[in-house]
């Protein structure tokens, strides 16, 4: 690898970035926290709070090296070999100021990258809000990180001569550009999402009753979070505070606008509303689509990104209906279609003018770059399905992966937690026997539970 001098300004935004992009995790929590129901937030949030422990000590112990390691040969894993533990980090450097990758110490990339992994993972939960039996989650959880995200992290975002000698194939061989993480972000937690809610099954009373999110205002709190952690999401990536971080910056604050007006303008065509759901939806939507290629396009071409992201994902989400799969809170439809569409859109909307210097086909480059990016994207989609499913399957076969009918409708936060996130007491509620201990189920719902 390559070593530099140390600067204290690259250093200063790359933890910056770093504590932005744990925000967003957090933020996360509080998104699809308000859109579950109300006895369903507790463990919505622990599905987050908790993604961030496990993803975070895995990293630290295995993961980084798996992720960023030294090839192991055709580009697909890292060797974790000396990295177990970060020991091999501390130094000392040349100047005594431990290993450095370009102008930033090696620790403070770990740190950055780590927010990724854990937020990649936390995604995911949404899918199957509501049912998931929290232990069941915590070890998906360990078993996604270490089987999915870790190797898609390498073949993305190991390049070869930065971190280890040789990186990913995706990122050194293909040449696609994931700039920030749609492919190995959203388009690999989009999927698993999918997988993942077909082999859990759908909610009680899916497609029969409303499922509405008990919280708007924790929702668009959630997003703001999510909008604000993201500039350093994007514009971190950079690795250091200059032109790229500029151009990162300004493009994912035009992409999410526009993705929002695209989205409450077809919400306004369909459904005859603009909702507060719907601009929080169009602003994750713009900044999954905008991630990819925030570098790669001009202004102009984030806007139009962002535009084109909100119209389809506000589309996208209700595939679900129609298809019957049980999507709750449209990771589906917000991250898989937003991260299919703004990597597919780089290999059009990408310029020679931009940091990653690449022509798409509007500026005269070719089909080229799009086959690049439509390898990449789909090569992780591919993976990231049959192997969620395997571990999906898995589990189900060994344990109990999914709440009963019982629990379910009650609140998975009193079956799992033996907590509610608010005080419900005033509310008449009808005993119900549970297997193995007492829950109580609103009357307006025995029905269900009995069918």
């Amino acid at each position: 690898m390559t070593l530099f001098e140390l600067s204290a300004g690259d250093t200063a935004w790359v933890l910056i970035s770093a504590a932005l992009v744990i925000l967003m995790t957090p933020g996360l929590a509080m998104f699809y926290g308000g859109m579950v129901r109300a006895n369903s937030v507790l463990n919505m949030m622990m599905m987050s709070v908790s993604t961030m422990a496990i993803v975070g000590i895995l990293w630290m112990f295995y993961g980084y090296g798996l992720a960023f390691g030294n090839d192991v040969g055709g580009g697909l894993l890292g060797n974790p070999s000396g990295l177990v533990g970060l020991q091999d980090l501390l130094g000392p450097g040349p100047d005594g100021d431990g290993v450095l990758y370009g102008t930033i110490p090696a620790l403070a990339f770990v740190a950055f990258q780590s927010a990724f992994a854990i937020i990649t993972v936390a995604l995911i939960s949404g899918a199957v809000a509501d049912r998931m039996k929290f232990g069941a989650w915590a070890i998906f959880a360990a078993l996604w990180a270490t089987l999915v995200y870790f190797p898609a992290a390498h073949w993305v975002f190991s390049f070869d001569g930065f971190t280890a000698e040789t990186g990913g194939w995706i990122a050194n061989t293909i040449g696609a550009i994931d700039y920030a993480g749609g492919t190995a972000i959203h388009i690999n937690a989009g999927t698993a999402a999918l997988v993942l809610a077909l082999v859990i099954g759908p909610r009680v009373g899916f497609g029969k009753r409303p499922m509405r999110p008990h919280n708007m205002t924790l929702v668009m709190l959630g997003a703001c979070l999510l909008w604000f952690g993201w500039f350093g999401f994007n514009a971190g990536s950079a690795l250091g505070a200059g032109w790229q971080a500029s151009t990162a910056w300004v493009n994912t604050l035009g992409a999410t606008g526009a993705a929002i007006v695209g989205w409450l303008v077809t919400e306004r065509i369909r459904d005859g509303h603009f909702t507060s759901l719907g601009a929080a939806s169009g602003a994750v939507a713009g900044l999954v689509a905008i991630t990819p290629g925030c570098a790669a396009v001009s202004p102009l071409g984030a806007l139009f990104i962002g535009f084109i992201a909100g119209i389809l994902c506000a589309l996208a989400v209700g595939l679900k209906f129609k298809f019957g799969y049980d999507d709750s809170l449209d990771v589906v439809g917000v991250h898989l279609v937003g991260g299919l569409t703004g990597t597919l859109l780089i290999g059009f909307f990408a310029v020679s003018t931009a940091p990653n210097g690449v022509s798409g086909v509007f500026d005269g480059g070719g089909f080229a770059q799009l086959g690049a990016q439509a390898i990449g994207a789909f090569s992780v989609m591919i993976y990231s399905a049959v192997v969620t499913a395997i571990i999906a399957l898995v589990l189900k076969a060994v344990m109990k992966i999914r709440v009963t009918p019982a629990e379910e409708v009650a609140g998975i936060d009193l079956a799992e937690h033996a907590e509610v996130g608010y005080d419900l007491s005033n509310v008449r509620y009808t005993s119900y026997q549970g297997i193995g201990h007492q829950l109580v189920v609103p009357a307006a719902n025995k029905e269900e539970v009995s069918a």
